[in-house]
């Protein structure tokens, strides 16, 4: 890389001023010094540079320099990040600030830069966006061995207009040598994949899901300057994964640059063995997983309606064994109890994925876990599949149930075992908990049985990342189901050597890795504050248009606020509290002879409009919204819990108070 002759003696005067700065020069003497008197008193030699440079090595002093010395990574290319601030649209477009990074010289990184696409043809009637104004946007997710990086949104166009650059760490996780500078044969034998995920927002904040692709980075290894430039043609999703999209124009640079590259036979054939060793080890497990069914059609032929899902299609179309979507899962300090854990997989939005035309027919669409997070939203599978991973990294024993719920729809749950035996089902979508116990079908008719709590039918398989158990008791009602697992009678298991062998960790398989959870981007107070204001504008419109003037309360909207908390604590824990108190609150904010009414309610987005027309329709909130009466006062108090992924819970309580007049 080459520098304009003022930006290289630039260069200089910085490095100049930071040396002067340390006293390097001073430094330096004083090892020279010490080094000639211990070198080349007994003998007289000659001391060489390399001997000079050792000793400052040996001293530190080296290290010393480059720990004071900072890149700053160009605002163009690497990844930015922008503070929060109260933003007009639901699309933050502002031009966040330079970002410093420190660049560790003795580690390997690749520089991934997306370089705009082509060839996006169902938005080539797109029309130019005007300044200002809200338009769909495109948005890339990537993720790299524990890493995650987004792209700015672009306007969706024909030939998108991205432009920005991802520095990835290749050695994150230690291979042996944590400290050692990785080659050309270590990278070959990383063989992680680039997952890039292509999500459209439109103009309302819905998110969907256009492209989910995996690219092999590992051919710049094989390029003499260590840089490449690949187009990658990104395939559709679901019934719409063998047609193209789009193509994305990708560059990738090793940094710092390989001394040695390798040649192009030894990148394919590293490439040909991992696939062929991962195609063996997929087709034993298939012929294993028939021969399994084959059994277990054999105890009992109901067996063959029974929900046993053995496989399920990912958002690229691949059959993948159910197993290979559940991993332990630890959200470091961005959750704290499995129940808080619940509440977060229950915020992130709920959505059944449709194939296109009639019948209302449901898609079998399994997200992997990147898609479904990047999206915000996704079907009661990839909830509890997240659940799931989350409660198993918590220390929990913990399954995904397959089964069906009322009226034989299938549905599935996520289920723990405790040490004593307890078992307890967890709705993913609901964060509800309820505890299983069994009714006794050979009981007296006068024996009282348990009721019936929880909304699940019938149950076919459970599976976690390592056991795999089909239900082979006589019936596969849940309320008569004994969940003694290690009863071969009753849960006919898979081999655990099998399920091994085709999911992660320890194999070469086609099973992208998990990324991590990120931490909110959402700022609760002026979240909560911007759709308060939006919501009190909406009513005063409302009440406008029915020609009622509107008075606001500050003081008893901010009473509302404890209520709010109390929601949202009951939710996560189960626990009520604080009632007492804002009962006793109300009752002196609201004088003898007049009337309160307040109306709680909950929502998992944040468009005020939208929440508000959902509010009407309860006819409590329109009596509120809508009140007449004598010294009429309206409140209206917001609370945004946020939660990672900036997926959000939001309590609304909209309230009135007047002079009862009979």
């Amino acid at each position: 890389m080459s520098l304009p002759p003022e930006k290289a003696s630039e260069l200089k005067q910085i490095i100049h001023q930071q040396l002067v700065k340390m006293d390097v020069h001073g430094r330096i003497r004083e090892v020279l010094a010490e080094a000639i008197r211990e070198e080349l008193a007994p003998e007289h030699q000659q001391l060489s540079t390399e001997d000079l440079i050792k000793a400052l090595r040996q001293r530190g002093i080296i290290d010393d320099v480059m720990k004071e010395l900072k890149f700053v990574t160009d605002g163009n290319e690497k990844e930015k990040t922008s503070a929060p601030k109260p933003s007009t649209h639901f699309i933050d477009r502002e031009p966040p600030a330079l970002k410093k990074t420190n660049i560790d010289p003795t580690r390997r990184y690749l520089y991934l830069q997306v370089l705009g696409g082509k060839a996006f043809l169902e938005h080539l009637q797109e029309p130019e966006p005007l300044p200002g104004q809200t338009c769909s946007t495109f948005t890339l997710c990537l993720h790299f061995r524990n890493q995650r990086f987004r792209t700015k949104p672009v306007p969706c166009a024909c030939e998108p207009d991205f432009h920005d650059g991802f520095l990835l760490e290749v050695h994150k996780e230690s291979l042996g040598d944590g400290s050692k500078m990785v080659d050309a044969t270590t990278m070959l034998s990383i063989c992680d994949p680039v997952h890039m995920v292509l999500i459209k927002t439109d103009t309302f904040g819905e998110t969907t899901l256009v492209a989910s692709y995996f690219l092999e980075w590992r051919s710049v290894l094989a390029v003499e300057n260590g840089v490449t430039n690949v187009a990658v043609e990104l395939l559709g999703v679901g019934t719409e994964s063998k047609v193209s999209v789009g193509v994305l124009n990708i560059r990738l640079e090793v940094y710092p640059q390989l001394n040695k590259t390798l040649s192009p036979e030894a990148t394919n054939t590293q490439f040909a063995l991992e696939r062929q060793k991962t195609a063996e080890k997929e087709r034993l497990f298939l012929v294993y997983a028939k021969q399994w069914w084959r059994e277990y059609l054999q105890i009992r032929p109901t067996h063959n309606v029974r929900l046993v899902k053995i496989f399920a299609q990912d958002e690229n179309g691949v059959n993948r064994p159910v197993c290979s979507y559940i991993r332990p899962l630890r959200a470091g300090r961005l959750l704290d109890t499995p129940r808080q854990a619940a509440r977060f997989v229950s915020v992130l939005g709920y959505e059944r994925a449709l194939g296109i035309g009639g019948g209302g027919g449901k898609q079998e669409q399994w997200c992997t876990l990147l898609a479904f997070l990047s999206r915000n939203k996704g079907d009661c599978e990839d909830h509890a599949n997240l659940l799931c991973s989350l409660l198993l990294g918590f220390g929990l024993e913990a399954f995904v149930c397959v089964g069906t719920k009322a009226k034989g729809v299938p549905h599935t749950w996520v289920m723990t075992c405790g040490t004593d035996g307890t078992i307890t089902f967890w709705e993913s979508l609901t964060g509800h908990r309820y505890i299983h116990i069994p009714v006794n079908p050979d009981a007296p008719p006068l024996v009282e049985q348990p009721k019936l709590l929880h909304p699940y039918r019938t149950i076919g398989c459970i599976f976690n990342h390592q056991k795999f158990l089909g239900n082979c008791q006589p019936s596969d009602a849940v309320e008569v189901c004994v969940f003694d697992l290690h009863d071969e009678s009753k849960w006919k298991p898979m081999s655990e050597k099998a399920i091994n062998s085709v999911c992660p960790p320890g194999t070469t398989s086609s099973v992208p890795p998990f990324p991590p959870l990120c931490a909110s981007t959402v700022d609760a107070a002026v979240a909560s504050n911007e759709m308060e204001l939006q919501l009190r504008i909406l009513v005063s419109e409302h009440r406008k248009d029915l020609r009622l003037s509107t008075v606001w309360d500050d003081h008893l909207s901010y009473l509302l606020s404890p209520a709010l908390a109390a929601y949202e604590l009951e939710r996560t824990t189960g626990i009520s509290a604080g009632n007492e108190e804002f009962q006793d609150a109300i009752r002196r904010a609201v004088p003898d002879g007049h009337t309160f009414k307040g109306f709680p309610i909950h929502f998992v987005y944040r468009n005020a409009r939208r929440a508000f027309a959902t509010c009407l329709r309860s006819p409590f909130c329109e009596e509120i919204v809508c009140c007449r009466g004598d010294q009429v006062r309206l409140a209206v108090r917001v609370r945004v819990f946020p939660y990672p992924e900036s997926a959000c819970a939001v309590w609304i309580m909209f309230a009135c108070k007047y002079r009862s007049v009979l």
